[in-house]
């Protein structure tokens, strides 16, 4: 597996996130897929790849930002199902967030 590269740290944040499965369309145009590594994030560029960390357990995932959110407030990322699981999220939990460059 090749490298995912440096890992920003001006574009470092924890704090709780959550998974979602349903919608149509996502804020990007694209069609939402609830088993993809996509993510919804309220100021990244649509396109930007993050890694995602679960901080009960370790595990991490890197998703690209697609859509727009999340709307709950406490949250900073809605990762799509998918994604969820590779980090073994059951509903919300602690998270690091990190642009992967």
């Amino acid at each position: 597996m090749g490298s995912l590269g440096a890992v920003s740290t001006a574009q470092a944040q924890s704090g709780k996130a959550s998974w979602y499965a349903s919608g149509h369309r996502t804020a990007s145009g694209e069609r939402f897929n609830p088993n993809g590594l996509t993510a919804a994030h309220r100021s990244l560029p649509f396109g930007t790849r993050v890694r995602v960390t679960n901080q009960a357990n370790g595990r991490s995932v890197v998703v690209r930002i697609n859509d727009r959110g999340p709307f709950a407030h406490g949250r900073i990322i809605d990762l799509a199902r998918g994604a969820g699981r590779v980090i073994g999220m059951n509903g919300v939990a602690r998270v690091a967030v990190a642009v992967v460059d």
